[in-house]
């Protein structure tokens, strides 16, 4: 399985489904599944003070405060593994692009969550499914390979969620 990482608090608002647009300054060619890495490191938003700033942000204070993250007694998950999802398109970002984000948001902030400057990418990941634990794990730059060890326990994780919900789905069926 692939893996993109993402600094926090944007790995998160992909997990809980308040993100379905990633932008980034470059494409790619790979769809499929890719599991949602949580970086290790804040360097991007300028250390612990910077990413306790960004999620103060209206917007995603809003989203993180409405799914029960983000305080300081619960940590965003840093250094792992958070979701997977299905990269299902890579569109050049253009005037066009924004217009529609803007216009038909699947998510209620999402312009707010990416940067839409002409001429990056917009990744559309669609079935998003959170992890239950999070699963520790070195990232890296670009696209990478999840290491075997992980990919099982991400796919253990899978298993046990669908079993769940066929089950449930098994329940309603069942009743009057």
């Amino acid at each position: 399985m692939k893996a993109l990482t993402l600094t926090q608090p944007w790995a998160t608002l992909i997990a809980i489904g308040a993100k379905r647009i990633e932008t980034r300054s470059w494409g790619t060619d790979y769809y499929g599944q890719i599991a949602i890495h949580a970086a290790k490191g804040l360097g991007p938003v300028g250390g612990m003070r910077g990413l306790n700033e960004q999620c103060d942000i209206p917007a995603f204070a809003h989203a993180l405060r409405q799914m029960g993250h983000h305080n300081h007694e619960n940590p965003l998950p840093r250094g792992a593994i958070v979701a997977v999802a299905v990269l299902d398109r890579v569109r050049r970002i253009d005037m066009k692009l924004r217009a529609e984000v803007m216009a038909q948001t699947v998510t209620p902030n999402e312009i707010e969550f990416g940067n839409y400057e002409s001429g990056r990418f917009a990744w559309f990941l669609e079935s998003v499914v959170p992890l239950e634990e999070p699963i520790a794990c070195n990232g890296a730059l670009s696209l990478w390979d999840v290491p075997e060890e992980v990919n099982r326990q991400i796919l253990m994780q899978l298993a046990v969620l669908n079993h769940f919900w066929l089950g449930m789905q098994n329940k309603q069926v069942e009743s009057p």
